[in-house]
């Protein structure tokens, strides 16, 4: 069977074809760089990142591109607030992004532009939707108008002829009434003397907020690419407003599959600021759930599904996990004893494909693991399978973890090896790897600043066995310093 995705534009699922055989293009939109990222992220880019890895599994050459709006309402907002720029605010939380995809396991980006350092481009696709009539301006502000778009709302459902007011996105004050319609969207916005902006033909100011995409899309890839990812609330009016000046101005499809995460639900109850049932990934990580927990919790539900977050549900998630990073863990812990052959684990870079293996049943397991991710990306039937396949290997590592020396034959030993070996490949491909108990236990932040300025003190001291000793410990509490030019020491979580 191919592989099968649900395809957003068509509401159907198809076989995959991309455009061209064995290549995949892919675009992923980013965050909007004002804050931490929360667990709508971590469940998005988690679900991304198992896409790209089973595509590379596949023998796919995958090029992944995910933007960063760092031009934006809530970032000039959040400036204005703390007393910083635009720049401060932007540069902390890109940062802090990606401190926090590393201790999801997330593979990072080939390539992540900025909208800031776009503008050029966006410049251009603007001036040639305003040649071919389907741009116009009004005091500083340029609209995109979408009666000049073919089939406009072909992926929301939406009919533009249902008057909506705000239907565009981040709008602001009085725009509404220098618009043609009210669908019709900003592709760029006057700025004030106090603002950040750009010289253009249409005077100082910033792009809108969609036209970024469209522009990142075919400055990285050209004017088609094979899948463009989101969340759900990015269907509309985010991802139709691409689609609408991508090809009115390129006259080609801007994607040929659209898939959409679902949302994260607390309680029942879509999970936003407002309401207060708000969780970022790094406070949840730092409160002492692992990494890896939050990864099969997230891979529990079918990406398509909303995902409800409770106690219980991660509770039982980190029952699941303690059994399967036994069994994922038992040839580092036990490989010696077992005289097994240890192997790199598979957590830097995509898992590596090793062939089927040799015993039938294990190519059943292979097989069941295939069938599953080709259906639409069915990672809880993978981890079904993982589950299966961990079973006796969990069996054996409580043994041996009680210090009960396994006396096994020889051939049965090299059949759980060999089990032991599809277990972490399979494992790799969703992402997920072996824990250590020192990786599960919580630091904060303060106890790691705490802890940096202890061994800056006894460096100065030359104590320098205290120094490295402190050094160690983070280090096996998953925490990597990174010393600077002029004593500045930087950390980063693994």
């Amino acid at each position: 069977m191919p592989l099968r995705l649900t395809n957003s534009l068509s509401n159907r699922t198809e076989d995959f074809e991309p455009l061209e055989a064995g290549k995949v293009m892919i675009y992923c939109c980013g965050v909007t760089v004002y804050d931490l990222c929360h667990l709508g992220h971590a469940r998005s880019y988690i679900n991304w990142d198992v896409l790209r890895r089973y595509l590379i599994w596949r023998d796919y050459e995958v090029t992944f591109v995910q933007n960063y709006t760092d031009i934006d309402d809530k970032i000039l907002n959040k400036a204005n607030s703390e007393g910083s720029s635009m720049e401060e605010v932007s540069e902390k939380n890109i940062k802090a992004f990606e401190t926090d995809m590393a201790r999801l396991h997330i593979l990072p980006a080939d390539k992540m532009p900025r909208a800031t350092c776009c503008i050029p481009g966006i410049q251009t696709l603007i001036e040639e939707l305003e040649t071919k009539g389907a741009a116009y301006s009004s005091d500083g502000d340029v609209y995109f108008d979408i009666s000049k778009a073919k089939n406009y709302g072909q992926l929301s459902g939406r009919d533009p002829n249902e008057q909506q007011q705000g239907a565009s996105g981040r709008t602001k004050e009085g725009e509404e009434e220098r618009k043609r319609h009210p669908f019709d969207f900003a592709l760029w916005k006057k700025t004030r003397d106090d603002e950040p902006g750009w010289e253009s033909p249409w005077g100082r100011g910033r792009p809108g907020w969609h036209i970024e995409c469209s522009a990142m899309v075919r400055e990285e890839f050209g004017k088609t690419i094979d899948i463009h990812l989101g969340g759900g609330d990015l269907v509309f009016p985010h991802h139709e407003n691409e689609i609408a000046q991508s090809e009115t101005a390129n006259d080609v499809q801007l994607a040929r599959y659209w898939m959409h995460n679902g949302m994260v639900n607390v309680g029942g109850t879509k999970m936003s600021k407002s309401l207060g049932n708000f969780t970022t990934i790094r406070a949840l990580l730092d409160s002492g759930v692992s990494a890896m927990t939050l990864r099969l919790f997230v891979l529990q539900a079918h990406y398509r599904k909303p995902l409800d977050f409770t106690a219980q549900a991660l509770e039982a998630a980190s029952t699941g996990w303690k059994g399967l990073n036994a069994a994922i863990g038992l040839g580092d812990r036990h490989g010696e004893t077992l005289g097994w052959r240890t192997v790199t684990p598979l957590t830097e870079g995509a898992a590596t494909h090793q062939g089927p293996p040799g015993e039938e049943e294990l190519k059943q397991f292979e097989q069941r693991f295939i069938s599953a991710m080709d259906d639409d990306l069915n990672s809880s039937g993978a981890l079904a399978v993982l589950f299966d396949l961990a079973k006796p290997l969990r069996a054996l590592a409580n043994r041996l973890d009680r210090g009960d020396a396994a006396e096994l034959a020889s051939n049965t030993l090299e059949d759980l090896a060999s089990r032991w070996e599809l277990l972490r490949n399979l494992a790799a491909v969703l992402g997920l790897q072996q824990e250590s108990e020192s990786s599960t236990t919580a630091v904060n932040d303060a106890e790691i600043e705490a802890a940096i300025e202890a061994r800056r003190a006894a460096k100065a001291a030359k104590n320098f066995a205290e120094a490295d000793g402190i050094r160690d410990e983070l280090k096996a509490m998953g925490i990597e310093l990174i010393d600077k030019p002029g004593g500045l020491t930087e950390w980063i979580r693994r």
